[in-house]
C-alpha cells in the first residue's frame, strides 16, 4: 500500500500522532495488518469500515500504539518523587493527600511505580493518590490485571518485587495495598475538557509523548498539562523534551537525570518545596543506564552499514544515521545508541546534535564529568543549541554552580526570543 494520506489525518485528528516523527512505513503496516483483520479487498474498502466503526477506529489506534515499559524506568525520577513529595507535604501541612497523574500510563507500570516508590519512602496509604490514563483501552484493562511477565522486571535491583508481588506462575501479582493507591481510566490528552472537574495534581508524569506531535499540537497539550498541573507543582517528561518545556516557560528544577520541570515564574514558597540537588555520584541502581523511553509510537529503523568515508557521505545518509540514533536512544537502547553516535562521527563531519545525545547518554549513566564535555563540544559547534544549553545549566545547577547554570538559561532564553522573531517574519 503506498502512502495514503487519509490515514495519516485520522491518526492525526485523533491521537495528535505526527507522521514525520515515525515515518509512514509504521502507520502503513498498521493499515496493513488492520486491512486482513477487518478482510477488506482493498485501502477504500477498509477507509469506509474504518469511518463506521468506533471498535476498528480504536483497533487501528491499538495497531500503531507500542506500549514498551517496565517498573522504575528512569529510577532517578522516582526517587527525586519520593524526595519532593516529603517536602511539598510539609509545604501544605499535611492538609491534603497528594495527587499524582501518570499519563499516558500505558499498561500500568508507571502508575504502580510511583504508588510503590511513595511507600517505600515512608508516606502512608492516606497521604497520596495516583491516576493512571491512557487512550488505550486494551492497555488500561491490562494494567488493571496488575498481572506481569519477566520483561516488566529489568535491570539489577528488583528488590521491590519481593516487597510489592506475589508470584502466580510465571508472572508476578501486584499487591492490593499497591493497587488501592492507583485509579486508572481512559482518556485522550487532545481533549481540552480532560479532567475538568479534577483538581490539579502537585505531580505530573508525561514522559516521551511530545516528541511525536507537530509544533501546533504540542502546544494544545502542553496548555492541557499546564492546567493539569499545580502552578507550585512538578512537570516529569522524557530526556529529549526539555528544550520543549523551555519554550513553553517551564525550567528544569536542576536535578541531574530527573527529568523534572516546574514553572518559570514561581512563587518564593517554592523554594521550600525543591530540595537540595542530589550529589552526582550516587549508586546506580541498573549495570545497564536506564533507557530513555519510548512511548507510545516507538520503532527503530534498522541501522544502515556505514562503509565509506566522510568525502563519500551523502546529506541523506547523515540524516538517516540522525534519525536513527534518536531512534535507538528513545527505545532505551543506550549501548547502541552511543555505538551509533561514534559511528557517525568516524563517517561524517561532526555535528553538535550528535555530541548532544553522546551527553544526554552519560548524563543518564550518570557519568556527570563525561556529559558535560559532550554538551560543551555541542555547544562549541552549535553555541545556541537548545538541548546542550538546557542539559547543561541542569548539570552546572547541581553541581552548585548557580551563576554558570543562570547564564546558560539567559542564552537559551535569548535564542529563542530571536527564534520566534525569525518565524514572524
Amino acid at each position: 500500500m503506498s502512502s495514503d494520506q487519509r490515514f495519516f489525518d485520522f491518526l492525526k485528528e485523533r491521537i495528535g500522532l505526527d507522521v514525520g516523527s515515525v515515518g509512514p512505513a509504521i502507520i502503513e503496516r498498521a493499515v496493513r495488518q488492520r486491512i486482513t483483520a477487518a478482510r477488506a479487498l482493498t485501502a477504500d474498502e477498509y477507509w469506509h469500515t474504518l469511518l463506521g466503526s468506533r471498535d476498528e477506529q480504536q483497533a487501528l489506534i491499538e495497531a500503531v500504539i507500542v506500549p514498551e515499559t517496565w517498573f522504575f524506568r528512569y529510577p532517578e525520577s522516582f526517587a527525586t518523587l519520593a524526595k519532593l513529595a516529603a517536602k511539598r507535604l510539609v509545604a501544605i501541612n499535611n492538609m491534603r493527600a497528594l495527587r499524582i497523574l501518570s499519563l499516558p500510563c500505558s499498561t500500568g507500570e508507571e502508575p504502580y511505580s510511583i504508588a510503590m516508590a511513595l511507600l517505600d519512602a515512608g508516606l502512608a496509604p492516606h497521604q497520596f493518590k495516583v491516576d493512571g490514563m491512557d487512550v488505550s483501552p486494551l492497555s488500561v484493562e491490562k494494567a488493571r490485571l496488575a498481572l506481569y511477565g519477566k520483561n516488566s522486571f529489568r535491570g539489577q535491583d528488583v528488590e521491590f518485587r519481593e516487597r510489592h508481588f506475589a508470584a502466580e506462575n510465571d508472572n508476578y501479582r501486584l499487591s492490593g495495598r499497591v493497587l488501592e493507591q492507583v485509579r486508572l481510566q481512559v482518556g485522550n490528552l487532545l481533549d481540552p475538557t480532560l479532567l475538568a472537574n479534577e483538581p490539579p495534581y502537585d505531580f505530573v508524569f508525561c514522559r516521551n509523548l511530545l516528541i511525536y506531535f507537530d509544533q501546533p499540537t504540542q502546544q494544545q497539550v502542553f496548555e492541557v498539562l499546564k492546567r493539569l498541573t499545580h502552578v507550585d507543582g512538578v512537570l516529569f517528561i522524557g530526556p529529549a523534551e526539555g528544550s520543549l518545556l523551555g519554550r513553553f516557560g517551564m525550567r528544569s528544577i536542576g536535578i541531574p537525570q530527573s527529568f523534572a520541570f516546574s514553572r518559570q515564574s514561581a512563587p518564593e514558597s517554592f523554594a521550600t518545596f525543591v530540595p537540595t540537588p542530589l550529589p552526582m555520584q550516587q549508586p546506580v541502581r541498573n549495570v545497564t543506564p536506564p533507557p530513555m523511553r519510548s512511548r507510545p509510537f516507538a520503532t527503530v529503523v534498522p541501522m544502515p552499514q556505514v562503509a565509506a568515508p566522510s568525502s563519500q557521505a551523502t546529506p541523506s545518509d547523515a540524516a538517516t544515521l540522525l534519525a536513527n540514533i534518536a531512534a535507538l536512544a528513545n527505545e532505551g537502547k543506550s549501548a547502541e545508541a552511543r555505538a551509533a553516535c561514534e559511528r557517525f562521527l568516524r563517517s561524517h563531519e561532526p555535528v553538535a546534535q550528535v555530541f548532544c545525545w553522546l551527553g544526554l547518554l552519560s548524563d543518564v549513566a550518570g557519568s556527570a564529568l563525561e556529559a558535560q564535555g559532550f554538551y560543551r563540544k555541542a555547544l562549541y559547534l552549535e553555541p545556541q543549541h537548545p538541548d546542550a544549553l538546557m542539559h547543561l545549566a541542569a548539570l552546572l545547577q547541581s553541581q552548585g554552580d548557580t551563576a554558570g547554570a543562570r547564564r546558560l538559561q539567559a542564552r537559551a532564553a535569548r535564542s529563542e526570543r530571536a527564534a520566534d522573531s525569525e518565524r514572524k517574519r
